[in-house]
């Protein structure tokens, strides 16, 4: 059965957005080896200055990159990452599994990306879109786009 992992700074604050991820977790069980990994973001003043922003964002991609194991296939969710269909996913999730990586490693930075170090470390840069969206929100899309890839691969009527 093949890991996935979320690694993501930040925890989700709001009930309506921890219910959706536990849904979805809940769903995901049978699909995978689930772990999120919640990791605190540094804390920056509101007008930051572009090497304190730097200088936290290299600090949490200390800890990042700490939890990825070894082998895994790396995903760095980023706005300048490529755009993916759900059916790609889907078959970039197949090829993983296939090619002897274990786990699939999701990485969803603080409200300042990730650092250049994380995406360096990743297989793939990946972009839900041009628009912004919160980073909670983020969670739960992802979490959506991971259950809907499995379904595809499992020819379920979900995915239409």
């Amino acid at each position: 059965m093949l890991a996935v992992t979320v690694i993501a700074l930040g925890k989700l604050k709001e009930k309506y957005l921890r219910d959706a991820c536990d849904e979805y977790i809940k769903r995901l069980g049978t699909l995978c080896k689930l772990k999120i990994f919640e990791l605190d973001p540094v804390k920056l003043g509101d007008n930051a200055s572009q090497a304190e922003i730097d200088k936290a964002l290299q600090k949490e991609a200390k800890e990042i990159l700490a939890k990825i194991p070894q082998n895994a296939k790396v995903v760095a969710m980023c706005i300048e990452g490529k755009q993916m269909p759900s059916e790609k996913l889907s078959k970039f999730f197949e090829t993983t599994a296939v090619s002897g990586h274990g786990e699939i490693v999701f990485i969803i930075g603080s409200s300042f990306g990730l650092d250049e170090s994380v995406k360096k470390r990743a297989d793939v840069r990946l972009s839900m879109s041009e628009m912004t969206f919160p980073h909670q929100l983020a969670r739960v899309m992802l979490l959506e786009q991971i259950y809907r890839a499995f379904m595809i691969s499992n020819s379920s009527k979900y995915h239409k």
